[in-house]
C-alpha cells in the first residue's frame, strides 16, 4: 500500500547523495538530541521502508524530513495524508463545548489582494472581488483558511446601517452564490432569517428581502436600523448575488447611529 512513498523517499534519498548508513548515523544524531530513541532509524528499517512500503512512524517522519531538508507535509502527501484538508473535515463531529478554534493548516504562502482599486470607498457595502485588481503570492507562517467555492465575499460600508445592529457597519460577509432563491418563511428568529446580498443598478445591498405577489423585491431593513425599506422590480432592477453565510465584525469600534449622516430613501412603489 505504501510502495509509491517508500520509492519516493528512495529516490529523495539517492538524488542528496545519501546512504543508508548515512541517514542511520544522522538520525542517532536526531534521536540523542531529543532525547527519544523513536526518532532513530536502524539502516535495515529504513530499507523496510523504501522497498517493502513499511510505514514509519511519525518519529521517523520527522527525522526524514529533517535530514533529507524536505517539507513533512510532502512526506505525509506521499502516504496519503494530506494536511491541507484539515479544515475542510473540521465540520465532521459538532462540538458541544465552546472553545478555542486552532485547527488551522500552517500553509507556506497565501494568495492575497496586493492592489485595490482606487475608487474603493469604505463607506459603501460593494462586493471586495471586484475590488480587487491584482492577486500575488505572499509568504505567511500561518494562514486564516479562505476556502475556494461558490462564495465572495463583501464589504458593509461604513454609513450603511442597513441590518444595524444585527450586522455593523464596516463588516466582511461571506456569500453563497450558490443561495439565490428568496425564503420567505421558516425561521424561528431574526438570527435565523436569511440575510441576502443584493446588486441594483446603483449599489449593492445587504438586507433581508421578501418577493411580492408583483414580482417586486423588497428590502427589509432591520427593525432597530435607521434606513427604510426599498421595493425594486425583480429581477430587472435588482439582482440576487447570494445569501450571507459568514460574518466577520468588530464589536468595540461602533457609533451610535445619531452620530452618522444617514439619508433615508424613500419607499419606491411602481
Amino acid at each position: 500500500m505504501f510502495i509509491y512513498a517508500g520509492q519516493q523517499l528512495r529516490q529523495l534519498r539517492e538524488r542528496l547523495g545519501l546512504t543508508l548508513r548515512d541517514v542511520e548515523a544522522a538520525s542517532s544524531e536526531i534521536a540523542a538530541r531529543h532525547q527519544n530513541q523513536e526518532y532513530f532509524i536502524p539502516f535495515s528499517r529504513l530499507s523496510e521502508i523504501e522497498a517493502k512500503g513499511t510505514l514509519p512512524s511519525i518519529y521517523r517522519i520527522y527525522s526524514l524530513a529533517a535530514i533529507y531538508r524536505c517539507d513533512h507535509r510532502t512526506i505525509f502527501g506521499w502516504y496519503e495524508v494530506h494536511f491541507d484538508t484539515i479544515a475542510d473535515d473540521n465540520n465532521v463531529t459538532q462540538i458541544p463545548n465552546t472553545h478555542r478554534f486552532a485547527s488551522v493548516p500552517h500553509l507556506d504562502t497565501l494568495q492575497v489582494p496586493v492592489a485595490i482599486d482606487p475608487g474603493f470607498d469604505v463607506r459603501r457595502t460593494m462586493n471586495l472581488a471586484r475590488m480587487i485588481q491584482k492577486w500575488g503570492i505572499v509568504p505567511l507562517q500561518f494562514m486564516p483558511g479562505f476556502q475556494r467555492g461558490p462564495h465572495t465575499y463583501a464589504f458593509v460600508g461604513t454609513e450603511d446601517f442597513t441590518m444595524y445592529p444585527l450586522l455593523m457597519p464596516g463588516s466582511f460577509l461571506q456569500v453563497d452564490e450558490s443561495k439565490t432563491e428568496i425564503v420567505n418563511e421558516g425561521w424561528r428568529s431574526e438570527y435565523e432569517r436569511p440575510i441576502y446580498f443584493i446588486e441594483t443598478r446603483q449599489e449593492f445591498i445587504c438586507s433581508w428581502c421578501n418577493i411580492s405577489d408583483r414580482e417586486q423585491l423588497v428590502i427589509q431593513p432591520h427593525p432597530l436600523s435607521p434606513t427604510t425599506p426599498r421595493v425594486f422590480q425583480y429581477p430587472h432592477e435588482a439582482e440576487v448575488i447570494g445569501q450571507v453565510v459568514g460574518v466577520a465584525m468588530r464589536l468595540n469600534e461602533w457609533k451610535p447611529a445619531g452620530e452618522h449622516s444617514i439619508r433615508k430613501q424613500p419607499v419606491q412603489l411602481n
